[in-house]
């Protein structure tokens, strides 16, 4: 018996979780297209795919944060706890 559309989706999206080192996670978002052509852009540039630009860019930023917060008392256990309240300027710097 041939498998639906949605049983096909369902599929692809199993596949994709488990195709890397089954530690994946789903997302999805909605783009404006700036930054979706953005992330085309860089993801092109630099030969990868647009999920390997958004992984290395949200790494670099949260590193960018957490070396930040090594001045302050338990600020990176804080971080890592979610109870730390960040300021907007603070994490753009």
């Amino acid at each position: 018996m041939a498998m639906s559309n949605a049983q096909r989706q369902a599929a692809y999206r199993q596949r994709q979780l488990t195709d890397i080192d089954a530690q994946g996670e789903r997302l999805n978002i909605v783009l404006d297209t700036t930054a979706k052509r953005s992330l085309e852009r860089l993801a092109a540039c630099y030969g990868v795919t647009q999920r390997a630009v958004l992984q290395r860019l949200l790494a670099g930023a949260e590193q960018s944060v957490l070396n930040q917060l090594q001045a302050l008392p338990n600020g990176q256990s804080h971080y890592y706890d979610r109870q730390l309240p960040v300021v907007l300027e603070f994490v753009t710097q």
